[in-house]
């Protein structure tokens, strides 16, 4: 007799409200509880509180389920200090004392290196700067509604496409709050807001940035509309008619300054932002390696030059390897800039074998690297033919970065020293600082 294929018929989801402890949060901040032996991942909540909950998804696995109500809080649980914080999506940590997020976070670095690296190691002191007012860069999404044709100018609610006003965001650099206002009553004031897409904001030391992505060409009044509250701020203004097309229409060049040099960049450019802990950080990265005068320091993906730069101050060579081009030209540009006639850079694919390539001609002392969050997997397998004695590894995925280290211990280096950086205050992002040593 012939069978058919018969689809199997969907599970429909339990709604039935649930009462459950939370045991423990996971690396993204999201609290872990146990529902018919299944882990529940339900994000807003602390550990120690039992909390009533709904099912919103339910795998084989796992399941995910979202906060009804709070029937017994943990005594580190806090007031958010911004009034947005349950809508929009660019915090989620908030609910927790400060102290208690570094905490958090320590440990899941400690765990993750130990559990994939295989190593115990005590961490050294966490950098972190300000809770608020950190942002030196954010996105200001833009939109018309369908239907309503409400304007919406604001932040990405969690998980979602739609948009939650925002005119006052706290851990935004105050320079760039104050603008959220103004420029939300100024496009209002247009008479069309179709063909807006984006603000994007970046914190420069010589002024705010203000980066306006429009689709459809302003008007003459429009232009000098938005020309004039960029210039009443001290603000360096940016139109992008196109994706890849930067026009700059008031102001001169933003740059930043760290550790003794001066950086320019163009606000679609890399820059780390929290600039009080990349400060710190580029300095316990100088520290760590301690380059003399007479060593050759590799620095790959290395960007606008934010580790290659100071480095050069203190090495006898810096070679700097980035994947974009256009970086490795803006990089040459600020060497030369800080009269550094001791740091090359040069473009290559990092994932790919570096023998016979012009940068790896020649061995290198130390080593820096600052990967993306996919981490370093193509050239880190390749290190120690380098020569290296000592490898500082920056990483903004724990996960990633103990993966990696289980390479370079094959290699024959020791981690020595293991540092968190408090980048995201608010945020379950991690960032982190090794050292590994031959």
């Amino acid at each position: 007799m012939a069978r058919f294929f018969q689809p199997k018929k969907k599970t429909q989801l339990n709604t039935k409200h649930h009462s459950v402890s939370i045991e423990r949060l996971d690396h993204h901040g999201a609290g872990i509880a146990y529902l018919n032996k299944k882990p529940l991942f339900i994000d807003g909540v602390l550990p120690g509180e039992q909390v009533l909950t709904q099912l919103t998804e339910s795998k084989s696995k796992y399941s995910r389920g979202k906060l009804i109500k709070i029937l017994r809080p943990s005594e580190e649980r806090i007031e958010p200090f911004c009034p947005h914080y349950h809508q929009c999506g660019g915090c989620d940590l908030q609910h927790l004392a400060y102290s208690a997020q570094v905490a958090h976070k320590q440990q899941t670095l400690t765990q993750l290196v130990k559990k994939i690296g295989g190593t115990d190691i005590e961490l050294e002191p966490t950098i972190a700067g300000g809770e608020q007012g950190y942002r030196r860069r954010a996105r200001i999404s833009l939109q018309v509604e369908k239907g309503s044709r409400q304007f919406k100018f604001g932040f990405r609610k969690k998980q979602s496409k739609q948009i939650v006003d925002v005119t006052d965001c706290p851990v935004l650099h105050p320079q760039l709050n104050k603008l959220l206002p103004e420029l939300d009553a100024m496009l209002r004031g247009f008479s069309n807001q179709d063909g807006f897409g984006h603000i994007e904001l970046v914190q420069a030391d010589n002024g705010p940035c203000i980066v306006f992505r429009h689709t459809r060409k302003l008007t003459e009044q429009e232009h000098n509309t938005v020309a004039e509250l960029a210039q009443a701020h001290g603000a360096i203004l940016y139109l992008m008619p196109e994706s890849d097309q930067l026009n700059r229409v008031v102001g001169e060049q933003p740059n930043y300054q760290e550790v003794g040099v001066t950086i320019p960049f163009e606000p679609n450019n890399f820059i780390q932002v929290n600039q009080n802990v990349n400060q710190q950080m580029v300095q316990q990265a100088l520290d760590w390696l301690s380059p003399q005068q007479d060593e050759r320091v590799l620095d790959l993906f290395c960007g606008l030059g934010n580790f290659s730069l100071p480095l050069a101050k203190r090495a006898q060579a810096v070679v700097g390897v980035e994947g974009v081009p256009e970086m490795v030209e803006r990089a040459s540009s600020n060497a030369s800039l800080n009269g550094l006639s001791n740091a090359t850079f040069y473009h290559a694919n990092l994932e790919q074998e570096f023998e016979g390539q012009a940068w790896a001609d020649e061995k290198f002392d130390k080593v820096l690297l600052d990967p993306a969050r996919a981490g370093a997997s193509g050239i880190v397998d390749q290190l120690s033919a380098l020569g290296a004695q000592s490898v500082v590894y920056v990483s903004c995925n724990p996960a990633t970065l103990a993966r990696d280290s289980q390479s370079l211990l094959k290699q024959g280096y020791k981690l020595t020293k293991l540092g968190m950086l408090d980048m995201f205050p608010h945020t379950s992002h991690l960032e982190s600082m090794a050292l590994f040593e031959k």
